[in-house]
């Protein structure tokens, strides 16, 4: 009777065995990619990843930095906003510069005062020198020297006088216009025409001249990036070192960009080149390579397409023509 069992219970494990064998020997089928991955359009093109930006005729982004320290009191943008050169768009606490200013406007005001006084001080005595000169002249018995001399004390005393006033309303206005000067620096204003593409501030924020402090970067970003129109944008690609010598002459060179989760390809023309090779730490941010990879940038510029959103800071897949 054991023996039974015991081939039984051999049998049922063998069949065990065999179903599981069976069962996970079975291969999955792979699921369809949820995009063809970008595909090599030219027979002998280079791959390069890009990133998207404001078209710029010189450098990127305008990264807005303040140039004083303080809280905000004031942020008057939003992103996506189109601003004009001049415009306000963050204001910070001048409760200790604006009474400076002011005291130093107070200040000139009473010499600018003092400089109308004191003319008229030294017309005075310049007329009364004048007076007592002709009589003089017409009767030397009828004025002293004595004081003829105290006379043209008066006028010297008052033309150094008006001299002294002078002098300080320079140095007041020069005083005053670096106050003034440094006083508008609380306002910070677009250096030029765009759109804002990022704000990091809020009011009641503190900011220094390195930026705003980001919390989930523990790192300092500008308070405002500004770039140019949306409707116009470009793709700076970042070309291996290696592969250089590979790329064709400028007027010729084409390229194409794939945006990643779409099948959508654009073609781009050539804008210019960045002369100038660079470490490979634009698109990884890492500011500490292991390996000095460095890379060639240039420039595209596309037609942004009306039915798929593109956006600054975006990575794109590029090939370029080659030789």
């Amino acid at each position: 009777m054991k023996n039974r069992l015991l081939f039984i219970a051999s049998a049922l494990g063998l069949l065990i065995g065999v179903f599981s064998a069976y069962v996970f020997g079975v291969q999955p089928a792979p699921l369809p990619p949820a995009y063809n991955p970008a595909a090599n359009p030219y027979a002998h093109g280079i791959y390069s990843e890009g990133m998207v930006e404001s078209a710029q005729t010189q450098g990127v982004n305008v990264n807005i930095y303040p140039e004083v320290t303080g809280p905000i009191t004031g942020v008057y943008v939003t992103e996506g906003q189109m601003v004009r050169k001049g415009q306000s768009l963050i204001t910070i606490d001048d409760s200790i510069q604006r009474p400076v200013a002011e005291q130093q406007q107070a200040q000139l005001a009473v010499t600018r005062a003092q400089i109308e006084n004191g003319k008229a001080v030294v017309k005075t005595a310049v007329d009364v020198l004048e007076k007592v000169w002709k009589t003089y002249e017409f009767d030397h018995g009828a004025v002293s020297m004595q004081t003829l001399d105290a006379d043209r004390d008066a006028v010297s005393v008052a033309r150094t006088a008006l001299k002294v006033y002078e002098q300080q309303e320079i140095e007041q206005t020069k005083a005053y216009a670096a106050s003034t000067a440094l006083l508008a620096k609380y306002t910070i204003r677009a250096p030029t025409d765009g759109v804002i593409l990022s704000v990091q501030a809020a009011p009641g924020s503190y900011v220094s001249t390195q930026g705003a402090y980001n919390a989930y970067t523990q790192g300092f970003d500008p308070l405002i990036v500004l770039g140019t129109h949306p409707a116009t944008l470009e793709v700076r690609t970042y070309v291996d070192e290696i592969l250089i010598p590979r790329l064709e002459n400028d007027k010729h060179m084409t390229a194409q960009m794939f945006i990643r989760g779409t099948n959508l390809r654009i073609p781009m023309t050539f804008e210019r080149i960045q002369p100038y090779v660079s470490p490979k730490i634009e698109l990884s941010d890492q500011r500490q390579e292991l390996v000095d990879v460095r890379v060639l940038p240039i420039i595209f510029r596309f037609d942004r397409p009306k039915n798929v959103s593109i956006y600054p800071g975006q990575l794109v897949d590029v090939y370029i023509s080659a030789k």
